[in-house]
């Protein structure tokens, strides 16, 4: 690919050139500016660690280290070689090294990097205004880890190994970024070749499709099922997520307004539910919610009770409740039990299934 200057009477092309040749180095220069402006070649991200090491018996080090907005854990790895030598092999050594990452432990590492960078603020109210989460969710933390590799280019073996990987549920991002020079100026082109913009969507779409849920990979997860005792009515086996929709929707049945029960768990105020005008339909409301989606993996209908028949119409409104449950869920739908006695509410843990 080449890069081209319009005049007004020709075209004429902008001087390929590299890093070594500009006097670019990859750690004191490449890494120093992208941590600054990470959206370059990793959207939605914010960037926790520089030159991160923090496990046993191993000298390795992460180049930078990231969350996206869906919770996933984002490994970052710079080259400025010519054919990103064999950063792949090396990135996935860091995700299996970082696939166990607590919220706690992101807390805790983040706030060495707010040190070490002199920025102000608390790592913990930080990172959960840049997920935009009341509360800390173990359950729903680093699902998954993220892969950029950035380069001044790919070699043929490493694009082929990289999408062989995707296809078997990875997620690898490669980002060519590839310097010219004109003038006294260096000029960067960005592009992403892995995946190809183009195809990226219906990429993931496929790969949704064929997924199956993941079986959670934490033994110390709260599995606990619930039976819920609504007057006479006797609902078995429903998880914390679902004993939450299923008490939701005997409140707003019984004829209280939704916005009652901002009151009753009052830490979850401003992201309790969504609420739009009208008597909006699936689509509708997928749509609704997509407007204020900020992309990635997770599409954020999915953090909602939105499909049919699980939002609710209440003067001439649509409400959605969130499905997004961290530890004080079984405090949350006692709260909920207690607030409204009439409904003769009984919740009951059962084994685990």
């Amino acid at each position: 690919m080449a890069i081209f200057q319009i005049n007004s009477n020709d075209i004429s092309p902008i001087q390929e050139t590299n890093f070594a040749s500009q006097g670019l180095k990859e750690r004191e220069d490449l890494q120093r500016l992208l941590k600054k402006q990470i959206d370059i070649i990793s959207e939605d991200t914010l960037i926790i660690a520089e030159e991160f090491g923090g496990w046993e018996e191993s000298r390795r080090r992460i180049d930078l280290l990231g969350v996206d907005k869906n919770a996933n854990i984002v490994v970052i790895e710079l080259k400025r070689t010519e054919d990103g030598g064999h950063m792949e092999l090396q990135a996935i050594r860091y995700a299996a090294m970082l696939s166990t990452l607590t919220f706690e432990k992101v807390v805790e590492i983040y706030g060495k990097y707010i040190n070490e960078n002199n920025i102000e603020g608390k790592p913990r109210e930080m990172l959960l205004e840049f997920l935009e989460w009341d509360e800390e969710d173990e359950e729903e933390f680093g699902q998954d880890v993220r892969i950029v590799l950035a380069s001044s280019n790919f070699s043929k073996e490493l694009t082929t190994a990289v999408m062989w990987l995707n296809e078997r549920d990875l997620d690898i991002r490669c980002v060519r970024m590839k310097p010219y020079k004109d003038g006294d100026r260096t000029l960067l082109d960005v592009q992403t070749v892995i995946p190809l913009p183009e195809v990226e969507e219906y990429q993931i779409q496929i790969k949704e499709k064929q997924q199956k849920e993941r079986a959670s990979r934490k033994t110390s997860n709260d599995l606990t099922h619930y039976q819920l005792t609504i007057g006479n009515d006797v609902i078995s086996d429903l998880p914390k997520r679902w004993l939450a929709y299923h008490l939701f929707k005997a409140v707003v049945d019984s004829g209280i307004h939704p916005e009652k029960l901002q009151d009753v768990i009052p830490w979850k105020r401003n992201s309790l539910f969504l609420s739009f005008d009208g008597e909006l339909d699936e689509d509708e409301v997928y749509e609704k919610i997509m407007d204020t989606d900020s992309g990635g993996k997770i599409a954020k209908p999915r953090r909602y009770y939105s499909k049919e028949g699980q939002f609710f119409h209440v003067e001439g409104k649509t409400y959605i409740f969130t499905n997004q449950w961290g530890r004080r869920a079984v405090e949350a739908m006692n709260n909920i039990k207690d607030a409204f006695p009439e409904l003769k509410i009984k919740i009951q843990p059962q084994d685990n299934i």
